[in-house]
Order: C-alpha cells, then sequence, then structure tokens
C-alpha cells in the first residue's frame, strides 16, 4: 500500500493540480439550469465522464475530487468512473464534509458537519480505490465576524478530519476558505485569512498531524466581490505568498489554490504571478472546479456530439493552469486554442 507521503508528493508533481468534480447535486443542477440542461444521474455521469476520459488529462492533472454519488457511478458500459480515472493514471479522491450548519447563535457563521460519521464513512471510499479526501470550512466576513471561536471550530473540526483521514490512509485535503463575497478589502482578507491559517495549522499540531502527507487548499488573497478596490493581480500573489510565508510549515508538500469567485483567467493569473515570484517550500498548484470546467461545460450543452470540443476546451484550460503552476503562462498561450 502506497504511503500518504508519496501520495501527496505525486498530487502536487510539477505542473499538476487538481479537477474539483466535487459539485453537490444543489450545485451541479444549478451549473446545468445555465446551459438549459436537466440535472439527472444519466446528465451528471455524462459529463463528467467526458471530463474525466479527455486525451492526457493526466499531463495536467493529478486526482479528481468527486462527491459521493460520482464516486460510485458507472458509465454506460458498466466501468466505474473511478476506473476510468484510475486508467489514465490520475488519482480518485472524495469530498466527505456534509454541509455547512449555523454557528451558536451567530447567522452568519457556519461550521462544517459529518465529523461523527466520517470514520465509519470512509472504510467505504478506501475499499473502492480513494486516495485523498477533502473537506471544507468556510468563515464569512462582515462586520463583527468572524469570531475567533467559529474560526477554532472550524480549525478544530479540519485537524480532526485530517486525523481521521490519515488514520485511514488518506491524504487530507484541508480546505479554510475564506469567502471572496463581501464589503471587504484586501487588507481584511489577507488579516482573516492568516487569523484562520495560524488556528488550522495550532490544531493541525496538537493532534500530531503528519504535515508530509497532507495538503492545503487555501483561497487568494483579494479583495471582497462587492468592494470598490479593484482586482489587482501582482498585489494579490504577493500578499497571497506573503500570508502563506507567515502561516505554513515547510513540511507540507503542497498548497492547491481555490478559485473561489474568481475568473478563470484571473484564477489562472494570480496561481502564475505567486509562482514567478520566488521559490518556495511548497508546489503551489491549483485544485478548480468552476475555472477549470465553466467553457467546457457551456461548449457541451447536454450533447454528446459536442464532446470533442468540450475535452479540448477543458485541457486547455487544465494545461493553462498547468503552465500557471510553473510561473510559465503567458496571455498570448491563450491564443493557441
Amino acid at each position: 500500500m502506497e504511503d500518504i507521503e508519496n501520495i501527496a508528493k505525486k498530487i502536487v508533481e510539477d505542473g499538476k493540480g487538481i479537477l474539483a468534480a466535487d459539485e453537490s447535486t444543489n450545485t451541479i443542477k444549478k451549473r446545468f439550469d445555465l446551459i438549459n440542461v436537466v440535472s439527472t444521474e444519466n446528465t451528471r455521469c455524462n459529463y463528467r465522464e467526458i471530463l474525466f476520459s479527455s486525451k492526457n488529462i493526466s499531463q495536467f492533472i493529478s486526482g479528481v475530487i468527486l462527491f459521493e454519488e460520482t464516486f460510485f457511478q458507472k458509465n454506460k458500459q458498466g466501468k466505474p468512473l473511478t476506473e476510468i480515472l484510475e486508467n489514465v493514471n490520475c488519482f480518485s479522491g472524495i469530498k466527505v464534509d456534509q454541509g455547512l450548519e449555523q454557528f451558536q447563535d451567530s447567522p452568519d457563521e457556519s461550521f462544517t458537519k459529518g465529523i461523527e460519521t466520517l470514520n465509519e464513512r470512509l472504510k467505504l471510499f478506501v475499499e473502492n480505490g480513494a486516495k485523498f479526501t477533502k473537506w471544507r470550512a468556510v468563515i464569512n466576513i462582515a462586520e463583527n465576524i468572524p469570531t475567533i471561536e467559529c474560526i477554532k471550530k472550524n480549525a478544530e473540526l479540519l485537524a480532526e478530519y485530517a486525523l481521521i483521514s490519515q488514520k485511514n490512509n488518506l491524504v487530507p485535503i484541508v480546505e479554510p476558505e475564506v469567502i471572496m463575497e463581501g464589503k471587504h478589502n484586501l487588507k481584511k482578507c489577507y488579516e482573516i485569512t492568516k487569523k484562520t491559517l495560524q488556528e488550522v495549522f495550532n490544531c493541525l499540531k496538537n493532534k500530531n498531524i503528519n504535515l508530509r502527507g497532507m495538503l492545503l487548499k487555501p483561497n487568494t488573497i483579494v479583495p471582497g466581490n462587492e468592494n470598490r478596490e479593484k482586482l489587482d493581480i501582482k498585489k494579490s500573489a504577493v500578499k497571497t505568498l506573503q500570508c502563506l510565508k507567515e502561516t505554513v510549515p515547510r513540511e507540507v508538500p503542497g498548497i492547491l489554490f481555490l478559485s473561489g469567485g474568481l475568473s478563470s483567467l484571473n484564477a489562472t493569473m494570480i496561481l502564475n504571478e505567486i509562482n514567478k515570484l520566488e521559490k518556495t517550500p511548497w508546489k503551489l498548484s491549483f485544485s478548480y472546479g468552476r475555472a477549470l470546467q465553466e467553457h467546457a461545460l457551456k461548449e457541451w450543452i447536454g450533447k454528446n456530439e459536442n464532446k470533442g470540443t468540450t475535452q479540448k476546451i477543458f485541457l486547455h484550460r487544465a494545461k493553462m493552469n498547468s503552465m500557471a503552476c510553473l510561473g510559465k503562462w503567458e496571455k498570448s498561450l491563450e491564443q493557441d486554442m
């Protein structure tokens, strides 16, 4: 059995990142609604099979995070989607958190559910080939929030999740997301992200988590989407790297950024800028959902005859982010489609 340190390293091999295809049934329905496709078990399976079977996907994508339904789905020929991924040398991962619950009496704060049943649930995923897991915590910024109590509660849950995952020989991807929605400025995002990451790593240390056998999935430092401050890619890159250097131990092999509310292009550009700044102890990569799929989804529109062009568009976006992992993306490459 391959150990978690090796798997974590392989996930962040040079120029490789993760496709987050772990949209819940509700989220994927919203995405399908935008292209007028009815969301059914079949349409969801067909769409994801198109992405997973893209030629040479593993040049750019090392692993795919799956939703529980997708993890156990089979295509029309009866082949499990996880087997399709295995055949193209991509690791299968599983989103294991079970949504959000209101934190205490604070209507705008939440904590993540699912820790009580996690150990039991993981056994079935391990038996069916999962190599890594993901757990997302959500931190909102608004007047008087987040409270330190809410940050601590989510950090403790992330650490407990990481411990249970590692005991089951699974690499935990720890995702504390400071949400982009809001009126806050860049400075506030930096301050709250730093505080959150400090708490997360304190809790991970207290649980004796093997940092070499885990990965971090944080937000980048950007102003809130309702703030007048314009997104400055270079400034965001500098502040993101500064924040990570102040909070993330060297032992962590890789940091896979989430795209949050960023456009596909902005997500690529920030990743590229961060990687151009300086050599870091960790690999800096991506774990993107919408930012990898958005254009491909619009091309597919539920039609099988669009499979080839959908895959081409998806692979182009994956390649652009692969180049950004190496700090080698350039705007001119976007014209090569």
